[in-house]
């Protein structure tokens, strides 16, 4: 089964996108990447949005973001349907995300996050299952809250 996964980055995580495409691409991954193309400075909303409507609508399981902070990429994630999208600075927190919030969009720091670490980032988070048991209830307590406040 082929691996497809779809990347977007603002101006402040252009460089770390180009660094985790390649990285992705060495270990057999399809990589889909919306942009940016350069450090031309663009609104990062944008390539949120691109992100993670295609994989809240189904067309890719999994993304990857990246901006300066990572914290304005995962507000904008966070607002679709059926997104978990967290930022993750080291291993152990994208560990965590996948096995017990079953994260389907990995934030990264562009400014923060040197490129040998994001690779080690992505290479945990890619490779972790979620553990379900007792995290499947929490998720579907954020479900139910998410239907009965509505996501936005």
């Amino acid at each position: 089964m082929e691996q497809k996964i779809i990347i977007g980055a603002d101006h402040a995580g252009f460089q770390l996108k180009e660094t985790v495409k390649s990285f992705l691409e060495e270990k057999g991954w399809v990589v889909s990447d919306i942009g940016t193309d350069s450090e031309e400075a663009v609104d990062y909303p944008d390539f949120g949005e691109k992100v993670a409507g295609a994989v809240s609508a189904g067309v890719f399981s999994r993304g990857i973001l990246v901006c300066g902070s990572g914290v304005g990429m995962a507000i904008v994630a966070n607002k679709f349907d059926g997104i978990r999208a967290a930022v993750c600075l080291d291993t152990e927190t994208a560990r965590l995300s996948r096995l017990h919030n079953d994260t389907n969009i990995l934030i990264l720091a562009g400014r923060r996050t040197l490129p040998e670490t994001a690779r080690q980032i992505v290479d945990v988070w890619l490779e972790t299952p979620f553990e379900g048991g007792r995290h499947r209830g929490r998720l579907d307590k954020i479900r139910a809250l998410e239907n009965e406040k509505g996501k936005a």
